[in-house]
């Protein structure tokens, strides 16, 4: 489960919301634009919105529920129910005690769940013959949470959301800075005081009673809209919701949250340091609440300003001085308030005071003259475009299941999307001027983040004030704390009859029609007519791995591809995709390099020219590769600052050593970005982008012959060439696991790394390993997440991946872990290693469930136009047959115990695998010393993986 930012439906497909009110004579005359959204919407007697929406493509459905409340609900020394109860509602209800999540994965389903200031939403996507079992889950734990509510339960998901903390605020780099700006932008008593993830110590001192008592105000049927959306029958769906939430008893109607607008009457200025690299700059205002008439114009404001490349602070700041690393910028607005947010961080050598300065000057341009005909049209059809591209899934954060119930709580009525867009439309630039001169004003707050002196003692107070401990004093170790099991271990089957399933549905795989250019290119074409979308994506063999021992080039050339072609300029070319509402994305990774772009289909034309001048004409200028090769190298001092990006740099260079493809860090090292000149990117770029090392896959609204044709007249002047191998050997085994440890002096969290050497893509053991990772740590209801997170309370979630390759990739479990139990982590990894080879033997239930995870779950991954093309590109990358895919449930569900006990004993061995911790040597190195077997020797290195002098300790 996640904590997440107010989603609104195009923010979730990536857009600012520019969509709030604005009278019917601001409207502009309504055009369709959006394909119909339909839906059947009504209430039970006991208050329960329900929206009904048929998708027939997928046999897959979605159950969404919003609850209205969140943070914003709560009062200050109560702060943090409304995310609590986020995770107290998988933790079991009257009927199903203990089996939320082994019940939906067994049912090939997947679930979340997300709280923000002003909601709570819960959602499932499982097979449509699951339906009621999904329905079944969300009434029970709307009508029966507290009967199974435990204090044992409560306790272990406190601290569970202890390590969400650590984590995600006191263990990433700037992640305080949010909660700072919070407490003083609104007053004491304003429910955006706090995050939404509360005072952990309110949590600590909350009793059974307090929680049970929110629970019984806010999650009520009367304050929650219930949205299904897929493929399923009407009047089945009907007889199955009043079955099972008609009776849920009624709440007390719930008042809403009214406040005074929170205003600013002189600049505040704050600064605060951090154990980061970079100075980091942020500009705050106060604006208007969700939906309000100033809205859109703000939205278009902050997209104007600081809306990707195209955007004036992007130029000026980025591109033209290059005084900003980075530069950004938003109109958040909630339900009770809303904020203008301007960030800015600033490269190596320049200041925040210069940052300040250019920002005051783009902002004093808006305000003195409104956005350019072009500006509004870049902002308006990247709204457009979001609008169309958040329509392609039915479930999830941001599907239409999930865009329904915004509507719904938000507006009063679920269908509401073309009215959005109509009041995006509605917006004129003289409005936009008008609104910046009057929020972006010297009433604001200005927060400055430096970095923290290298002899400054640790920052423990954050860490430990979150293991609900008195705080050490400054730069003390904190004493490891005695672990305890704080639950039962959940176990894998349902305590009570569950809903039975219905018929198993027909899926049909899309269609692959396979066609090849004159020039060798192949083309892999799938027919998605849903929408009028069209996504293209070029998967070019070589990647990172193809670098040829100089770390970085192939990323860094992927970079250059969309800096500027020779008819293009960087600035010109992102004004030109901006301009048709689409998205180019470009990249590099370990196997493969690639060009996407998405686009509508009115606009595939002019979408496959910029797509083609990218792809066969980069210019790859000098003063732009400088640019990013300074912006990259200052980057390089930021990833020291993440510990989970130290963690896999290190982690790879200690399984395949610094000579291996696989072994040197894709995004570069000083050394080496400094190295590349032009002549390298050009000569990578000639030497492995060609058409004969590459597989073009369009998936959408488009005919193949039709496709064909244009592809043969964009692409048709891209000639073959000679194409080196790549040399993918494995490295010998280690002869013994050590201990390799990190420093990173005053982190909250340690982040752990264990493993080998694994398997190729290719493998003939493909399948038996697929479900042994699944059973092993490849979903929630896994062995290591099972026992660190919901038994042990050790980590916000622990995972393992085969990290399948064209050569051997690497198999990892890692988790994020209390920095006091990081040794007792390390145990239990180890446990779980051992014992998934046969000490403790996997049972029949077990893989049975596993195996009708991954073939119900299935046809999940072939819903929309993007989850087809990434299917297909493993087609591509991996040589598999274009049939391949029709084997898939025949190739899980014949894997048998034998087989999984064969793999495991052959592939994971824990007595010669790579134990890697970056975390507070000062703290943890004691304990790991103390590892039986393992801990005689720890290994010290430095961020990038290099040992550190005298850091082999006995």
């Amino acid at each position: 489960m996640s904590l997440c930012r107010s989603l609104s439906l195009l923010a979730a497909a990536g857009l600012l919301a520019v969509a709030p009110a604005a009278s019917a004579q601001q409207v502009a005359p309504a055009r369709r634009v959006l394909p119909p959204i339909n839906y059947t919407e009504y209430k039970l007697p006991n208050g329960l919105r329900v929206i009904l929406h048929q998708d027939r493509s997928t046999p897959i459905v979605a159950v969404n529920v919003w609850y209205h409340v969140g943070s914003k609900n709560e009062v200050s020394g109560r702060t943090g129910f409304a995310h609590l109860f986020e995770h107290m509602m998988f933790q079991g209800s009257k009927n199903y005690p203990n089996d939320y999540f082994s019940l939906l994965q067994e049912a090939g389903g997947s679930a979340n769940g997300s709280t923000n200031p002003d909601r709570t939403n819960y959602w499932e996507v499982v097979p449509s013959n699951f339906l009621e079992l999904a329905l079944s889950l969300e009434a029970d734990r709307m009508g029966g949470l507290l009967e199974a509510m435990t204090e044992a339960k409560l306790a272990n998901q406190r601290d569970v959301v202890k390590n969400e903390k650590r984590q995600n605020y006191d263990n990433r780099p700037y992640g305080l800075v949010g909660a700072k700006i919070n407490e003083r932008l609104y007053p004491a008593d304003h429910p955006y005081h706090w995050l939404t993830i509360g005072a952990l110590e309110d949590l600590t001192a909350a009793s059974m009673d307090d929680v049970k008592g929110f629970f019984r105000r806010y999650y009520v049927p009367n304050n929650a809209s219930l949205a299904i959306a897929g493929d399923f029958d009407m009047a089945t769906a009907r007889r199955m919701v009043e079955k099972h939430f008609a009776s849920v008893p009624k709440g007390a109607p719930i008042p809403p949250v009214k406040v005074t607008q929170p205003i600013i009457t002189e600049e505040i200025r704050m600064t605060m340091e951090d154990r980061v690299a970079l100075p980091r700059l942020y500009m705050v205002w106060h604006t208007k609440p969700r939906f309000s008439a100033e809205e859109a114009p703000l939205d278009v404001a902050a997209y104007v300003l600081g809306g990707g490349k195209t955007s004036r602070l992007y130029k000026t700041l980025v591109y033209d001085r290059q005084i900003a690393q980075d530069v950004s910028a938003f109109n958040n607005a909630g339900e009770l308030a809303g904020r203008f947010q301007i960030t800015a961080t600033a490269k190596p050598g320049k200041t925040l005071e210069e940052l300040e300065s250019a920002i005051k000057e783009e902002i004093a341009k808006l305000q003195a003259a409104p956005p350019t005909t072009e500006e509004m049209a870049r902002a308006y059809n990247d709204v457009e475009s979001s609008f169309i591209y958040g329509l392609q899934t039915v479930g999830g954060f941001g599907g239409k299941s999930d865009q329904l119930n915004q509507y719904a709580i938000m507006r009063g009525t679920p269908g509401w999307f073309e009215q959005d867009l109509a009041r995006a439309r509605a917006v004129r630039p003289a409005r936009v001027q008008a609104l910046a001169r009057q929020f972006l004003t010297d009433k604001r707050l200005i927060m400055t983040v430096t970095p923290r002196a290298k002899n400054a003692p640790p920052a423990v107070m954050a860490a430990a004030t979150a293991a609900g401990t008195p705080p050490a004093a400054a730069g003390a170790p904190v004493a490891a704390a005695a672990p305890k099991p704080l639950v039962e271990p959940k176990t894998l089957s349902a305590t009570v009859s569950q809903p039975p399933a219905g018929p198993t549905p027909t899926f049909k795989l899309p269609t692959i029609q396979r066609r090849k250019l004159k020039n060798g290119l192949d083309v892999l074409i799938v027919e998605h007519h849903e929408l009028p979308v069209v996504g293209m994506n070029l998967v070019v063999k070589g990647g990172t791995a193809a670098d040829s021992g100089v770390a970085g080039l192939a990323s860094l050339t992927a970079d250059m591809l969309d800096e500027g072609t020779t008819t293009r300029s960087s600035l010109q070319l992102s004004a030109d995709v901006a301009a048709i509402g689409a998205r180019l994305r470009t990249g590099a990774f370990s196997d493969a390099s690639g060009v996407e772009m998405q686009t509508l289909t009115r606009h595939l034309d002019k979408a496959l020219g910029i797509f083609a001048d990218v792809v066969l004409n980069p210019a790859f200028p000098t003063a732009d590769l400088q640019r990013l090769r300074a912006t990259r190298l200052a980057a390089l001092a930021q990833r020291r600052d993440d510990a989970n990006i130290v963690a896999g740099n290190v982690y790879a260079s200690l399984l395949y050593g610094a000579a291996h493809p696989y072994g040197r860090s894709g995004f570069g090292e000083k050394a080496s970005l400094e190295a590349i000149a032009e002549a390298h990117v050009k000569r990578y770029h000639d030497t492995f982008y060609r058409p004969n090392n590459a597989t073009l896959i369009v998936v959408g609204d488009v005919k193949p012959d039709m496709v064909v044709a244009k592809l043969e007249k964009a692409l048709g002047n891209w000639k073959a060439g000679a194409v080196p191998a790549i040399d993918l050997s494995v490295p010998p085994p280690r002869d013994k696991s050590v201990i390799y440890l990190v420093d990173k002096p005053g982190a909250a969290q340690s982040v752990i790394s264990i493993g080998q050497v694994g398997v190729e893509r290719a493998t003939p053991d493909y399948y038996p390993l697929l479900v042994l990772n699944t059973m092993l740590g490849g979903q929630f209801m896994s062995r290591v997440n099972l026992n660190l997170r919901e038994n042990k309370g050790y980590s916000y979630g622990a995972r393992t991946q085969f990290d399948y390759r064209r050569g051997a990739g690497p198999f990892v479990a890692t988790a994020g872990v209390q920095t006091a139990v990081t040794k007792e982590s390390v145990i239990e990894f180890m446990k779980e290693l051992r014992g998934i080879r046969g000490e403790i033997p996997v049972t029949d239930a077990e893989l049975e469930t596993a195996k009708q995870s991954l073939i119900r779950g299935f046809p999940r991954g072939f819903e929309t136009p993007e989850q087809i093309a990434g299917r297909l590109s493993e087609v591509a990358l991996y040589g598999l047959a274009d049939n391949y895919f029709d084997s898939y449930v025949s190739g899980v569900a014949d894997v048998t115990r034998d087989e999984l006990m064969r793999v495991a004993n052959k592939y994971l061995d824990p007595s010669r695998m790579a134990i890697l911790v970056v975390g507070d040597r000062s703290v943890i190195e004691p304990g790991l010393k103390s590892l039986e077997g393992i801990g005689a020797t720890v290994t010290v290195l430095d961020a990038e993986g290099k040992p550190v002098e005298g850091g082999g300790t006995k």
